[in-house]
């Protein structure tokens, strides 16, 4: 009896890994595909490149955690902490931009990549994050760069 559970406890385990294998395996093809064609910039934006008026119309994702987006938030931005944004992905809409943004963009950015791979072509990671957005104006970023003068 303790022979048969053993063949079937490796059998398992044999399985598992050989399906776990396969999984490694359409992911890393998921992965190359999507660095095959990805823009450069990775759908980085930075703030003094969204009109103030295009606001309204972007589903913002603060990717923070809770403590630090009931601090300071984008007015409007719904908070889904960067971990998370793969698996609430059903939260997001796919009919509008979706912004991601952290403390500078490195972390939104991680979790851009995952929902890109996911699908998801309608995100942008916003560059420099919610400092570099409060540093160049908030949501006058764009006019106050349209109207900084050219050196």
């Amino acid at each position: 009896m303790y022979k048969i559970l053993v063949v079937i406890l490796l059998s398992l385990i044999l399985t598992a890994c050989t399906v776990m294998a396969q999984e490694e395996h359409q992911v890393m093809d998921a992965m190359e595909e999507y660095l095959d064609f990805v823009d450069y910039g990775g759908g980085a934006i930075f703030p003094e490149q969204i009109p103030e008026k295009d606001w309204e119309n972007i589903f913002i994702v603060d990717a923070r955690n809770g403590t630090q987006y009931e601090k300071e938030h984008i007015p409007g931005a719904v908070n889904i902490e960067w971990r998370q944004l793969l698996a609430r992905r059903s939260e997001l809409p796919r009919d509008k931009t979706i912004l991601v943004y952290c403390n500078t963009g490195t972390l939104s950015a991680q979790a851009g990549f995952a929902l890109r791979l996911a699908g998801f072509d309608n995100l942008n990671i916003l560059q420099g994050g919610i400092r570099e957005w409060r540093e160049k104006g908030g949501f006058k970023a764009y006019e106050r760069a349209i109207q900084a003068p050219q050196h």
